[in-house]
């Protein structure tokens, strides 16, 4: 019966994963490479993420340099930054493209803000399912007689720390990176 808290345990650790990946794609005025994650060049026909043909590096705070390793590559790399929703124009100088990321504004950053308590609470909603689903499977293996109600109490006594520690990572996730956004 452990197994089905692990199983529980498993998605909630899935989750927060997400959610860091999730987090680290937010921009918050500091050049990251993660921002550019999501980002797939045209690349001889096929979609590629940019760190798979470039070196993506953070020169100062607030610029990320693009080298690809094809030359050639250079404006298909430009177009998808250009077509992404990142909000960035790159400068491009024929060997490397820069990103500046500006300081955003108060009302920028209050904007963020929500957007990142919002997937926060995206996350707590789907760690709270697998509660759910774990105790629905509990009570089925009550129903058919595999396990005995004091098993149940101890699974759903251990459910719960587990939980309760998952939706503390997420707070914690979130508390991170709005102090990260909130920082001038």
């Amino acid at each position: 019966m452990n197994e089905m808290v692990k199983a529980a345990q498993v998605k909630m650790d899935k989750c927060i994963a997400s959610l860091e990946r999730e987090l680290s794609t937010v921009r918050a005025g500091r050049a990251n490479p993660a921002v550019l994650d999501k980002v797939q060049v045209d690349y001889y026909g096929m979609p590629t993420a940019i760190n798979a043909m470039a070196a993506v590096s953070a020169s100062e705070a607030r610029v990320l340099v693009i080298q690809p390793w094809d030359v050639s590559s250079l404006k298909n790399i430009e177009k998808a930054i250009l077509a992404s929703d990142i909000g960035i124009t790159p400068t491009n100088d024929g060997r490397c493209l820069r990103l500046a990321f500006p300081q955003p504004t108060e009302e920028r950053r209050k904007e963020l803000v929500k957007q990142v308590k919002g997937n926060g609470e995206e996350a707590k909603v789907v760690v709270r399912n697998a509660r759910r689903d774990a105790m629905d499977k509990f009570k089925a293996a009550k129903k058919n007689g595999e396990i005995t109600e004091d098993d149940v109490k101890d699974l759903k006594k251990e459910l719960q720390k587990v939980t309760d520690k998952a939706i503390a990572a997420v707070d914690a996730a979130v508390a991170d990176k709005e102090k990260e956004i909130m920082t001038v």
